[in-house]
């Protein structure tokens, strides 16, 4: 049986990239705290990837996602869709953005 793993979309990487930098301008400890609470969430996601609200967008590309906060840092979304070999994750963005406006931007999911 493979193993499932989290695949993300280069949005996905470049949000976790922005974030990361984004935290790391405070503090190398924070960034560091942000980069460990995503490794427990998506571990979570894996273990149990139902456990996010499900999402209905009207955009075919975006339609079925499910939203989880990173545990931390409770303002931080992932936008992600379960799937046969895991989880992918799609976005992953601040709740105060918004949320529909970059997402009906997208150009792929």
């Amino acid at each position: 049986m493979a193993r499932k793993r989290v695949s993300n979309t280069n949005q996905g990487k470049k949000d976790l990239a922005e974030i990361a930098a984004y935290y790391g301008e405070e503090s190398v400890e924070l960034e560091l705290r942000f980069i460990d609470a995503v490794e427990v969430a998506f571990g979570k996601l894996l273990q149990m990837p139902e456990i996010g609200a499900r999402r209905e967008y009207f955009h075919p590309r975006i339609h079925g996602l499910r939203v989880w906060p990173i545990p931390e840092f409770p303002k931080i979304l992932v936008f992600y869709r379960p799937s046969a070999t895991g989880v992918e994750v799609v976005r992953v963005l601040h709740s105060a953005r918004d949320i529909a406006a970059l997402f009906s931007k997208s150009k792929k999911s």
